[in-house]
C-alpha cells in the first residue's frame, strides 16, 4: 500500500522538481491530503452537522455556549488526526527512529499546539474581523502547514543520532 501510494505521488513530481527536494513534494502531498480532509469536514461540520447553529451545553468546566465554527474545529480536529499521524508516520518521516509511542506523543503535542493555534486564529478571524468561517480555516491551515512541517521534521519525527 505504501508503495502504491508513494508511486502515485511521484508520478506527479517531475514538474516541481527544479524547487522541492521529493521529500518535501511527498511531505506537502500529505500534507495537502490531510489539510484537504481537514478542510471539507469542517466545512461539513459547519454547514451540515452544526447547520451554522451555536451549541448550548450543560457540562461542568465548558462554556455554556459553544460557537458554531468552534465546534466545527473541534470535530474537523479529531477527524484529521489519526489520518495525520498516519501520513507522516508510514509514508513521510520513515527513517525516523524513535519509538511509535514517542512518535505519537510528540505528534499529539505539536497537534494540540496547532489546535491552540488554530483556536485563537480563528476567533480573531471570525469573530474579530469578520471572515467567512470556511475561509477563515482555510487561511489558518496554510499558515499552520508551514509551521508543522518544520516541527514534524525536527522534533516528533527526527532521527535519533546514535
Amino acid at each position: 500500500m505504501r508503495k502504491a501510494l508513494l508511486r502515485i505521488i511521484d508520478f506527479f513530481y517531475p514538474p516541481f522538481s527544479r524547487w522541492l527536494s521529493l521529500h518535501t513534494f511527498r511531505y506537502l502531498a500529505s500534507g495537502g491530503t490531510t489539510a484537504s480532509s481537514a478542510i471539507v469536514s469542517y466545512y461539513i461540520a459547519y454547514n451540515w452537522i452544526l447547520h451554522q447553529k451555536n451549541i448550548y451545553v450543560e457540562f461542568p468546566f465548558l462554556p455554556k455556549m459553544i460557537t458554531a465554527h468552534v465546534a466545527a474545529l473541534v470535530i474537523s480536529t479529531a477527524c484529521t488526526f489519526l489520518v495525520g499521524f498516519v501520513l507522516n508516520k508510514y509514508l513521510i518521516f520513515t527513517e525516523s527512529n524513535l519509538k511509535g509511542r514517542i512518535q505519537i506523543f510528540r505528534y499529539a503535542v505539536v497537534f494540540l499546539l496547532n489546535f491552540m493555534i488554530n483556536y485563537g486564529m480563528i476567533k480573531y478571524l471570525v469573530e474579530g474581523l469578520h471572515f467567512y468561517p470556511s475561509i477563515s480555516q482555510a487561511i489558518i491551515t496554510v499558515v499552520l502547514s508551514l509551521m508543522s512541517y518544520f516541527l514534524q521534521k525536527y522534533f516528533t519525527f527526527r532521527v535519533k543520532k546514535v
